[in-house]
């Protein structure tokens, strides 16, 4: 289904970039380049990039099969983690895979449909996890805030209609983004000294003008970003109070390690985003790369990490998947 859903999206961009005589060819490329061109520099970035993959894949592959193979954990904070792992999983296959053959390779040309495909599924997965970060402060804020009314309030139903929600913003906002930017103009092969296609990489080498898509870029995304970061914070604030008015030393410790690894998981997502986000098209430079390789490949490796270091229950669930069951927590 997302190979089909790939294609479609490859034969949409081809029409529609060709609806404008002055825009790209169907046969024109980019080049990634990398961030250095030295062999030995680009043999470590290999390896470490590879190895980043692999935990990252098996981190929250893992994830999600503990929570599936468990009953125990079939809860609506689980389900969005189990969601928010799966996009972690899809988000990084859909650069990393690419940046490791140009490390190996001779020929780094991407086509450009193919790197739209590829900013397509960067900009709608990275929403799509903001969106479920924001759905699993609100589930946090009921739990410990509203604990009487958690079941009813966090209905299965609600749960998969909050999933559905976003999802149906994230599909169309990368999809905007991406027709946008097929009425840009670029002029013959470029060469792209980064790691994947990324939104402003690409406006960066454009020869038309930029900007009704960047007003566009930075208006939508104040909309997409600023917005659930604002839920987030107030759902917060309103947990530690809450924290705050139980009595129990022990209760406290343990509801205020669970909230840091969600707290920790946004900072550095939301972080990363405003370091590369915020600030004008003119001042992007290479520099920048770092933080997107923060939020594109260390913040999905991690998050399988934050949320199961200091949770019994899915220490208990990975320990039977692994076939070394720990003592089942009460």
């Amino acid at each position: 289904m997302r190979e089909l859903n790939k294609h479609l999206l490859v034969l949409m961009l081809q029409k529609v970039g060709g609806m404008d005589g002055d825009n790209q060819s169907e046969n024109s490329q980019f080049l990634l380049l990398s961030m250095s061109e030295s062999p030995e520099q680009q043999q470590i970035l290999f390896w470490m990039f590879l190895s980043m993959y692999l935990v990252t894949v098996v981190g929250n592959a893992l994830i999600i099969l503990a929570i599936s193979s468990d009953s125990r954990l079939h809860t609506p904070m689980y389900f969005f983690l189990a969601n928010l792992s799966f996009t972690d999983l899809f988000f990084v296959t859909n650069t990393i895979p690419k940046m490791l053959v140009n490390f190996q390779s001779q020929n780094k040309a991407i086509a450009y449909a193919g790197c739209l495909t590829q900013l397509y599924f960067l900009v709608s997965l990275v929403t799509l996890d903001n969106l479920i970060l924001a759905v699993m402060a609100y589930d946090c804020y009921v739990a410990i805030c509203h604990p009487l009314h958690y079941v009813t309030a966090m209905s299965p139903g609600l749960c998969v209609l909050l999933l559905c929600l976003c999802w149906g913003l994230s599909v169309p906002y990368g999809l905007l983004l991406t027709l946008l930017l097929t009425r840009v103009t670029f002029c013959g092969t470029q060469e792209i000294h980064y790691l994947f296609c990324e939104m402003y990489v690409l406006l960066r080498l454009a020869c038309s003008n930029t900007h009704i898509i960047h007003t566009v870029l930075i208006a939508t995304g104040c909309f997409i970003f600023i917005t659930p970061l604002g839920f987030m914070t107030t759902s917060y604030v309103r947990i530690v109070r809450t924290i705050l008015q139980v009595p129990s030393a022990s209760k406290k410790y343990k509801t205020f390690s669970t909230c840091a690894s969600h707290v920790g998981v946004v900072s550095l997502f939301y972080g990363t985003l405003a370091m590369v986000y915020l600030q004008p098209l003119h001042t992007y430079s290479m520099k920048d790369s770092v933080a997107t390789v923060m939020y594109a490949v260390v913040t999905p490796m991690m998050n399988p990490f934050s949320y199961s270091l200091r949770n019994k229950d899915m220490h208990w669930a990975l320990g039977r998947l692994l076939g070394r069951p720990f003592q089942r927590p009460k």
